[in-house]
């Protein structure tokens, strides 16, 4: 429900080439990807022909270093130290090409995020399988707890593929988030424990606490686990009203207010199944923030036919790609159908920011409430098309390019399903104005 198709390149004509489409798929994300694996994968190769003999020596270090790494670019509270550097530093006085680059990066640390698992996989492989040459040397338990380890690492890593994650959404969340991280951290540590405690030259354990410490695989596993929980302390049970406009959507209400650009965990049990919604507030010192929950699976159906009274949720909120808006002077908040609730903050908390929502029967399906907030906007910045009321759908690019050209805008955020927001980031690109969708991983 996030949108619908928005065929205007049909309408208009356009065409698209395969550069622009190449550009647009080899994004920043895919870009960290490729340049993190690499980087990893030249360093495997010369540890494997014995070229760099250090891996061979460290390389539980090389594959946990990959792996905090890959848990640091989606922990919450580093993610929003990240954003709040750049927003304080960079804000609008630095060239457009750099905070355009700015958001760039910070929106696509799963880049890194996914290279530094895959890679830290390969690390795992290639210590189990110089364990294995030499298991005469070596005990089987390490042996046994390395094979264990590199699986749960795979089935974190499958787990998360996108037509896992997408269509299967529970199955993500067990395996890569709980089975994935919080188990395998736990047979990490023994995995290292048992590594640094058996002694290959005398064949024989000796579990000292200090050589342990002294180990760089304990820190990196230390640091892991330190990353791993910490979001999890911030989990409360907190009261929420629920507004049903429409069997389509729930407006969630919570109380106190919220910087825009800020996304919400929320699941009906403390442990599994969170979702992640954008966050719709007036500012820090507002009574309320809500959720848009568009109808799309059973979680979301639930809060429809059987609104809770409270819910789970993590007080550590976590950036999303709006966080970076402070950094223009003036931009265009494009979104379609509930994407309107990762945008309308943006231009709530920020005046130089304009709004084009595009959806079906808005006012009915969304409530008063949302309409309300809207409403606070003025007519001056906001564009709202209701298909239904105009009897179909905008030409998009058409539309963007008048606002973007009249209100004098540095950038375009946009939120919309896939096919909407392929068609409009193609379009953006063709046109020549700096844009920022909705990101789809592999």
């Amino acid at each position: 429900m996030k949108g619908e198709s928005l065929s205007h390149f049909k309408k208009s004509g356009r065409s698209v080439g395969r550069f622009i489409r190449f550009t647009l798929w080899f994004n920043t994300y895919r870009k960290f990807f490729v340049l993190t694996v690499t980087l990893n994968l030249i360093g495997l190769l010369l540890a494997a022909t014995s070229v760099w003999t250090y891996p061979r020596q460290y390389t539980g270090a090389f594959a946990l270093g990959n792996l905090l790494v890959a848990i640091l670019m989606r922990n919450e509270l580093f993610g929003r130290f990240l954003y709040l550097i750049v927003n304080t530093l960079f804000a609008k006085w630095s060239p457009l090409w750099f905070r355009l680059g700015c958001t760039s990066v910070l929106q696509h640390l799963g880049g890194i995020h996914s290279g530094c698992a895959t890679s830290g996989m390969g690390w795992l492989i290639f210590r189990v399988t110089l364990i294995f040459i030499n298991h005469k040397n070596n005990h089987d338990a390490v042996l046994i707890t390395g094979v264990i380890t590199n699986i749960l690492v795979a089935i974190s890593i499958a787990s998360a593929f996108p037509w896992v994650r997408n269509t299967h959404h529970n199955v993500f969340e067990r395996h890569h988030r709980f089975i994935g991280w919080y188990l395998w951290s736990y047979t990490a540590w023994i995995f290292v424990i048992l590594g640094d405690s058996y002694d290959i030259h005398k064949h024989a354990w000796n579990p000292d606490g200090v050589r342990i410490v002294r180990q760089q695989d304990f820190w990196f596993s230390f640091g892991m686990t330190v990353f791993i929980i910490i979001p999890w302390f911030t989990v409360r049970k907190v009261k929420v009203d629920v507004e049903i406009p429409s069997s389509k959507v729930a407006i969630l209400r919570f109380e106190r207010g919220m910087q825009q650009g800020l996304l919400a965990r929320i699941s009906r049990g403390p442990v599994t199944e969170y979702h992640a919604f954008g966050i719709i507030s007036e500012g820090l010192n507002a009574k309320y923030h809500y959720l848009i929950c568009g109808v799309q699976g059973d979680f979301t159906r639930g809060l429809v036919d059987d609104p809770p009274t409270h819910i789970w949720t993590r007080q550590m909120k976590f950036a999303g790609v709006s966080n970076t808006s402070t950094l223009y002077k003036r931009g265009i908040r494009l979104c379609t159908g509930t994407g309107l609730g990762a945008a309308l903050s943006t231009c709530l908390q920020n005046p130089n920011w304009y709004l084009i929502w595009i959806g079906s029967d808005q006012e009915t399906t969304f409530g008063p409430t949302i309409s309300g907030l809207i409403g606070t906007l003025g007519s001056h910045r906001v564009t709202l098309w209701d298909s239904k009321q105009r009897g179909g759908r905008p030409d998009v690019m058409k539309l963007l390019q008048e606002v973007y050209t009249s209100w004098c805008a540095e950038v375009v955020f946009i939120t919309s399903n896939f096919q909407g927001n392929k068609e409009i980031m193609e379009g953006c690109k063709i046109a020549g104005i700096p844009a920022f969708g909705t990101l789809w991983d592999f």
